[in-house]
């Protein structure tokens, strides 16, 4: 058995050299080859004169090297939640430099290392000394429909990393991690990531992608870190029991959360949070009215219109935190979700911010004006954008026909926008709906682009 280690001198820890990091294609990764290749990559990165560091990463062992590299290096970590060109071109004014791995595509005139390291860089290796705090910003989907900085401090993240274990480390003793989630969010970069690291558990470096991957792992030394939009297309039965599945980045509808514990073996932990609130409360749904239960240390309240707000180590503990999730509040320690009331919304757990899509359909020479939101179209969450055309745009669309318009509006996106956040319907229209003082009508604008096409 490991011990629970603090991010700060995990590196530090005399953990047998032999000891399973990581497990994928590439083969087991071990402790001391991990540490040597953070020690290593922290010498390049100490006699760098760039000091804050994107990662950007699909292999998730390279990127916790990459990680804690930075961390022992004196260096500022930035994880952009985007790892498209555009996006991370875009976001440099942001960073001095980026690490990557073979399977992100670098902007070219950005300064950058890949991983693993090359035979060109210095094999000397720094000595790893504990360090006392971490600069680590994320960047989310803000509603503004830029990126949205949020920092984290080392105390946040090791509390949070605590509590986890607290709540949920003795169960989980003797197990590894599988995971369908990504390592460049919150969610993943701790339950997929800090937390095994911590606590010794060995997890998969690359992502599982699809539910006969899933099915097929599961074991009962196994964890699954997922989703709803992975466990809801669940429905073959496995040969094997999942000790435990946890969820989170959206809601898990009741019919997923029972046919992943008749398919998995495991009534799914779903975790409540965001990237600015980390954590905030927990539940196992056996009814669809089965209430969260806030983590220890956590306060909430309502405001006036009921969106819920937090008292929480995992923010800024001496100021009470305002969230746009409406709310229905039981008794200190549970309540119900009710839904979100602002214009970041998500699609199969990610989040998708409507005024950066209309943003970026306003840089096109096409359009003049834009505005899009989220449909329910038969059992799918689509985007709807409306667009007002310029004179340049109205030829085109009269050269081309609509279809073919269509696709290339789709096109023109895909530099800045992840497939989920494109629009897949569209109306031209010759205005988007104002009332008097300039101000546009929601209501409206939502009648206009719900209609049938």
């Amino acid at each position: 058995m490991n011990r629970f280690t603090p991010l700060s001198s995990l590196c530090l820890s005399e953990r047998d050299s032999d000891l399973t990091v990581a497990l994928g294609d590439g083969g087991r990764k071990k402790w001391g080859a991990f540490t040597d290749d953070v020690a290593q990559l922290a010498s390049v990165l100490k006699a760098s004169p760039a000091q804050k560091w994107a990662l950007a990463f699909e292999d998730s062992y390279l990127f916790a090297t990459a990680f804690f590299a930075c961390a022992h290096a004196g260096k500022s970590l930035v994880l952009p939640g985007n790892l498209q060109t555009g996006a991370l071109t875009e976001l440099s004014i942001h960073f001095n430099a980026i690490l990557h791995d073979s399977r992100v595509a670098a902007p070219a005139d950005i300064a950058s290392v890949s991983l693993p390291l090359s035979d060109t860089h210095s094999t000397s290796s720094l000595k790893l000394e504990a360090f006392d705090s971490l600069a680590l910003t994320l960047y989310t989907s803000g509603s503004s429909g830029e990126p949205k900085a949020i920092e984290k401090s080392l105390f946040q993240i090791q509390e949070e990393l605590n509590q986890l274990e607290a709540q949920w480390g003795a169960e989980l003793e003797g197990t590894h991690i599988q995971s369908t989630v990504s390592h460049q969010h919150i969610y993943g970069l701790l339950f997929r990531l800090l937390w095994p690291l911590s606590a010794g558990r060995p997890f998969q470096y690359h992502d599982l992608v699809y539910p006969e991957q899933v099915v097929a792992k599961a074991d009962k030394q196994t964890v699954l870190i997922s989703s709803p939009a992975l466990l809801k297309r669940i429905i073959e039965p496995s040969s094997g029991q999942y000790r435990a599945i946890f969820s989170s980045g959206g809601p898990l509808p009741i019919s997923a959360a029972h046919s992943s514990q008749s398919c998995l073996g495991a009534l799914p932990i779903e975790v409540y949070g965001s990237t600015e609130t980390g954590g905030i409360g927990f539940r196992q749904q056996s009814t669809e009215t089965t209430p969260w239960h806030l983590f220890s240390g956590i306060c909430a309240q309502l405001d006036d219109v009921g969106c819920l707000q937090l008292l929480s180590p995992y923010i800024a503990p001496e100021h009470w935190y305002q969230t746009a999730d409406l709310c229905e509040l039981y008794d200190n320690h549970t309540f119900l979700l009710k839904g979100r009331a602002d214009r970041v919304v998500k699609i199969e757990e990610k989040r998708v911010s409507l005024p950066e899509i209309e943003q970026r359909l306003c840089q096109s020479n096409w359009i003049t004006d834009a505005a899009s939101i989220l449909h329910q179209q038969d059992e799918r969450q689509i985007i709807v954008a409306a667009v007002v055309l310029s004179a340049e745009g109205e030829k085109m669309l009269a050269e081309t026909g609509a279809g073919k318009f269509k696709l290339m509006l789709r096109q023109s996106l895909r530099e800045w926008l992840e497939p989920i956040a494109i629009p897949r319907q569209w109306r031209f229209v010759d205005a988007i709906p104002q009332n008097s003082q300039g101000k546009r009508q929601q209501q409206a604008i939502e009648a206009l682009l719900n209609r049938t096409q």
